[in-house]
């Protein structure tokens, strides 16, 4: 069993103090803008056939759902989360669909991921990839159990890149969305979301991460002015 950090302890903790809360607070904060960077996301996986994805810090199911309305039924999903609060969450969600018998969920983490080698189609994973604290072992976990063609696909928040933009996103980012993150739920942890974006690798810099583990074609696709990015790679 993997055994995670400090950090990494500590940031499982805060999404478990937060679960209940979390798919409420994501609409309100987001103006709902979070289900179309999700669609979009898993627009790119490209499975149109049988087979399995993966979604990786799946949290309470969000994007696993999404997946199974845009794939065919012989298409089974996986979603994997590092915090079982969200976990069990996600189950009761999914058992209330109409996609029941076709997502299942393990509690690991995107470090230690218990599937065997090129055993999945595609893969994604949003707004995680900038909690995991070994990126690259995370990164390369997703690779080993990708078969070869596969798609990862991670979406994950990023800044503007105009200026006049950028002021005021981190404006409402820094200070206001703490606030209201506050009124409902921990203020810490919605303290944290900025703290973790803005201290998360550049577009370039994240490319480079996922070509030195193998991906290849790595390209990215910047939404809603690059308040969130999705990032493409192929096994």
């Amino acid at each position: 069993m993997y055994a995670l950090s400090e950090k990494g302890e500590r940031i499982r903790a805060m999404f478990g103090s937060i679960a209940p809360r979390y798919d409420f607070l994501n609409r309100v904060l987001s103006l709902g803008i979070d289900r179309r960077w999700r669609r979009f996301a898993v627009g790119k996986i490209a499975v149109s056939g049988p087979g399995r994805v993966l979604d990786v810090a799946t949290g309470t199911g969000d994007v696993a759902l999404e997946i199974a309305s845009q794939t065919p039924d012989s298409v089974q999903i996986v979603g994997a989360d590092f915090c079982k609060e969200m976990v069990d969450l996600g189950k009761v969600k999914v058992e209330n669909s109409r996609y029941a018998g076709r997502i299942t969920f393990q509690v690991a983490p995107c470090e230690e991921l218990p599937f065997e080698d090129k055993s999945f189609d595609a893969a994604t994973i949003a707004f995680g990839i900038r909690n995991v604290v070994d990126r690259s072992k995370g990164l390369s976990e997703m690779y080993r159990v990708l078969k070869d063609g596969g798609r990862m696909v991670i979406l994950e928040f990023s800044t503007p890149t105009s200026p006049v933009f950028k002021s005021l996103y981190l404006f409402y980012f820094l200070k206001v969305l703490p606030s209201i993150g506050g009124l409902f739920s921990k203020q810490s942890a919605y303290q944290y979301l900025p703290d973790s974006v803005l201290e998360f690798p550049s577009r370039d810099k994240f490319k480079s991460m996922m070509t030195e583990v193998g991906f290849t074609n790595v390209r990215h696709f910047d939404l809603t002015g690059g308040i969130a990015t999705v990032y493409l790679g192929i096994r």
